[in-house]
């Protein structure tokens, strides 16, 4: 252990005494920077070791010690406790982490109050400095006044997931809000809402299958969407896992995607090139050439699932030829037998190709089938969720060792942390938190079967207040920011938006108020470790060195809203920050006695424990009748009589579709919609530089990882296109400018853009991005069944841009 560890006490007791320096030092005059120009005074100290982690929403969360000296990071290293053998886990940050202390320390942080200059308009980003105490007075009044005057469900906190770890984390606005009334509530989410959605109406709920822990030898690994090595990187994430089970076990992997992934390339296995979007009719492909040879398991389907036969559908869809083998085999509606021929013309993979990867996935036993976000983000995206589940389903490939039911690989955690209580939010109208703009525009015309909202048949109010903590989705992570653009600056609309943000993002830009936010890192915490099946961790974090200006954290302001709208002893129950991480923490020792004590955690900075292998439908599979699934029919549904009944009774958009069985669907914005204007398809991947957009500011990161778009050797030759030139992508919503790489690593057609980065646009002149946000160019539509994110589906054009 290291000894020089500085724990909560040891650095209070070094650095408070520094406190009135650095407030002192924070002021600057009236006409200094509003953002990081402040300078704090301090002590000269000793080097002093600080354990923290990186907690944004990559999936993985890593441990960092950071080396503070007289109030500054002089540099981070990550974990080093334990052995170095390869079965000893280590929570290791990647470059986002490592590289954390120029971001949490750069010029350009927030460190005031802000309110926007009276004239100018939401977007402009002109704003004031202002006080707290005025601040928090404006936000307590305008709350009061939203409130009386539409009612509670016109109150909505944002989606966000810039502060998506910690056991205090975001939840104190919910737990304020929700004192004062409740507000307009939502689900799903931006990153997994159509495969939640198809695993809901396939298994009874859930996004996550199989853990990586239960690969076995010399076994088949098939992975749709899926690269843990671009997105789940460092030590707390999949990528760790997956690449120890490749070097122990030899697997063999194969990857789809229309792009060549890190996760195969350089690390051995094959990468069948895919026209985006098209993965169901693989999918069906692979069932034709299984049902046809005898491949498929009569007995598993039988006695586990419904709907793949005449025998197993529902009693009142029987004799309509409405299987899953009546579809496959082209005896259902659309009378197509779903060939390999077919599916090749679709997919654009050899029809050979096919017919080989059947055979292969039908004789390998035991297959682990999975699939990522990539897959489900699309325009049919819950459907093509539902098309690979199915798969491990015909091969009764699932509840045994080395299996998987199709969904995305599992993950572990320590289930004793709770999170600091919200409380009950007394109002019952949710809705899809994708379709948040319909509910500013036209929230009261919103129903359940329009814009499937849950709780109540139809909202009552639209959006009139918004918060927005730690997310940068009111514009950059949401789609056709043009549009969203002139929605936030229709103050008749939503009339008053907050923000408390660690930088001045794209979003921050269309709030009234915004107010400097304290970094995950500047504040006591414990956080669970992220979405790893190898071990699990807690990370004891000390804020790392007293707040610079007037930075203050997301608990102590709600603490003070609450005083001003008269609920503060119900909010804080008289307890601080660290008072409720103390109550907390003990409340999950005893449940669960092996956690260390609250001076053993902080002393060690992170606390690791080994897992077993999770092994998805075990139970059920083992005794289905003892164990049913939480479904209709207790069993796995191929066959949804309620999205049969969704289809029937929901008001759906011209071309969209809710489908009883996993059918392709090419949805809108396919393979079918490219045109003479806009010939390739476009879609966005994760990338190492950033996490959606967090760090995306960050230059070390920018410059290690290039924010290019990645066009085919033959697309880009018939345009004129080398890499590195500057080239402008189109579609019917907007334009970005950003550099090419012309690289093998995407199918031909096909153009792929890295998501996240900041949009940067002159919004009242051209509105060109020069930030190279793909979320200009995206679609607002939501999907069909989960009304969820379709951000992968776009038509667009390339062209190279003259100097």
């Amino acid at each position: 252990m290291n000894d020089v560890t500085m724990n909560r006490r040891s650095f209070v007791k070094t650095a408070g005494a520094l406190g009135a320096l650095a407030a002192a030092g924070g002021a600057i005059s009236a006409e200094g920077s509003l953002f990081g120009e402040s300078s704090i005074a301090h002590a000269d100290t000793e080097e002093q070791t600080v354990w923290q982690h990186c907690g944004v929403n990559c999936g993985g969360a890593c441990a960092l010690q950071c080396h503070v000296k007289d109030g500054s990071i002089e540099y981070v290293e990550s974990d080093n406790t334990g052995s170095s053998d390869m079965n000893s886990v280590q929570v290791r940050a990647c470059l986002r982490g490592r590289s954390i202390r120029r971001w949490l320390q750069s010029p350009d942080r927030l460190n005031y109050p802000m309110k926007r200059v009276a004239g100018t308009k939401r977007g402009e980003g002109k704003y004031e400095r202002i006080s707290w105490d005025e601040a928090l007075d404006t936000i307590a009044s305008e709350m009061k006044r939203i409130r009386s005057t539409y009612g509670d469900t016109a109150m909505y906190i944002h989606y966000a997931s810039g502060v998506s770890s910690g056991i205090i984390a975001g939840t104190p606005v919910n737990r304020l809000f929700n004192l004062t009334g409740g507000y307009l509530k939502t689900y799903g989410s931006y990153s997994s809402a159509q495969i939640s959605a198809a695993g809901t109406y396939t298994y009874g709920g859930g996004t996550y299958g199989s853990s990586f822990l239960t690969l076995q030898d010399n076994e088949l690994v098939v992975m749709f969407g899926n690269s843990p090595a671009d997105t789940r990187m460092g030590g707390g994430g999949h990528t760790w896992d997956f690449a120890r089970m490749r070097e122990a076990k030899n697997l063999r992997v194969i990857c789809i995607d229309p792009r060549m992934s890190d996760t195969v390339c350089g690390q051995g296995g094959e990468w069948i090139p895919i026209v985006p979007g098209t993965d169901g009719a693989l999918c069906a492909a692979l069932a034709y050439q299984w049902i046809t040879n005898d491949q498929v398991d009569t007995e598993f389907l039988h006695k586990y699932c419904v709907g793949y036969d005449e025998e197993t559908l529902p009693e009142d869809a029987k004799g309509k030829n409405a299987s899953y083998k009546d579809y496959i085999l082209g005896n259902g509606a659309d009378k197509t037998a779903k060939t390999p021929a077919w599916a090749s013309a679709i997919t654009k993979i050899p029809e050979q190709r096919i017919i080989e990867l059947a055979d292969e996935m039908a004789k390998a036993d035991p297959v682990y089938i999975c699939q990522g976000y990539g897959v489900e983000r699309h325009s049919n995206g819950e459907n093509a969720a539902r098309c690979i589940m199915v798969l491990p389903q015909l091969l009764g490939q699932i509840g045994k060792p080395g299996t998987n039911d199709g969904r995305r690989e599992g993950c572990n955690s320590i289930q004793a942390i709770a999170t600091f209580p919200a409380g009950k939010n007394p109002v019952p109208d949710t809705i899809s938190l994708y379709t948040w703009p319909d509910a500013i525009d036209h929230g009261e015309q919103m129903t359940a079967t329009n814009a499937g909202v849950q709780g109540v048949e139809k909202l009552s109010n639209s959006i009139k207040f918004l918060f927005n903590y730690g997310g940068n989705a009111l514009t950059n992570q949401h789609s056709d920011i043009n549009a969203t653009h002139e929605l936030l600056q229709d103050e008749s609309k939503c009339e008053f938006i907050v923000t408390s943000e660690v930088f001045m993002t794209d979003s921050a830009k269309y709030s009234d108020i915004i107010l400097p936010d304290l970094a995950v890192q500047e504040q006591l915490d414990i956080s669970k470790g992220g979405y790893a099946d190898n071990d699990e961790v807690l990370f004891f974090c000390d804020p790392v060195y007293e707040p610079v200006g007037e930075r203050r954290g997301i608990y102590e302001v709600c603490t003070d809203l609450a005083e001003r709208l008269g609920v503060k002893d119900q909010f804080t129950e008289g307890k601080t920050r660290e008072e409720w991480l103390r109550s907390l923490y003990e409340q999950a020792r005893e449940k669960d006695s092996t956690l260390p004590t609250w001076e053993e955690g902080f002393k060690m900075g992170v606390y690791k424990r080994d897992t077993k292998p999770k092994l998805s439908l075990e139970k059920f599979v083992a005794d289905p009748e003892a164990n049913p699934l939480p479904t209709e029919s207790g069993k796995i549904q191929i066959y949804s009589e309620k999205l049969a009944k969704f289809a029937q009774t929901w008001e759906l958009n011209d071309g969209d579709k809710i489908t009883a069985l996993p059918e392709f669907d090419p949805a809108f914005d396919s393979y079918l919609d490219v045109s003479e204007e806009y010939p390739l398809l476009l879609m966005g991947f994760h990338y190492k530089a950033h996490v959606h957009s967090s760090y995306s500011n960050n230059s070390v990161l920018q410059t290690a990882a290039l924010h290019q778009l990645w066009i085919n050797p033959e697309d880009a030759q018939t345009r004129g296109i080398s890499t590195g030139d500057m080239v402008s992508v189109k579609t019917e919503r907007g334009e970005v400018r950003i550099m090419a790489k012309v690289t093998n690593r995407v199918i031909p057609g096909t153009v792929v853009m890295p998501q996240g980065m900041w949009h940067d646009a002159d919004m009242d002149g051209d509105r060109i991005d020069k930030g190279g946000c793909i979320n200009t160019l995206t679609r607002y539509r939501p999907t069909a069944l989960a009304k969820a994110n379709p951000q992968h589906s776009n038509v667009a054009q390339v062209e190279k841009v003259s100097e």
